[in-house]
């Protein structure tokens, strides 16, 4: 997750959850010229992706451990004030709490909802 704050409603991070995160890291940094920074997930890594000015711009994630059950799927993070009521209103206006609130240390917290259509995102609360 990027460390600047997005206003709730502004998409505030996207990832790609694949089986093998590095051979779609090199084909990125060859596409579109981005550079990767490890994320140590405790015996493998993920990659931040960074643009040429060394801004944070993307993620890739290994379909492993909590991203175990994951399609390969490009996922938006959507940034809202409370995640709380926003699952809540998630769920009253027929959508799928996918994957429950989960933590994401210093940074804050997240979920993956599902909408009517069928369509995934996640909500981002940013701790700050």
């Amino acid at each position: 997750m990027s460390d600047s704050r997005k206003a709730p409603g502004q998409i505030g991070w996207i990832d790609l959850t694949v089986p093998d995160a590095e051979a779609l890291r090199e084909f990125y940094r060859q596409v579109t010229g981005w550079t990767a920074s490890p994320v140590d997930m405790g015996g493998y890594n993920d990659y931040c992706m960074n643009s040429a000015d060394g801004l944070m711009v993307a993620g890739i994630c290994n379909a492993r451990g909590g991203n175990a059950a994951m399609p390969p799927v490009w996922m938006m993070y959507i940034t809202v004030a409370d995640l709380d009521e926003a699952m809540r209103r998630c769920v009253d206006r027929g959508g799928k709490i996918r994957l429950a609130a989960r933590s994401m240390g210093s940074h804050g917290r997240y979920c993956v909802i599902e909408d009517p259509a069928g369509a995934v995102a996640a909500l981002y609360e940013s701790k700050a």
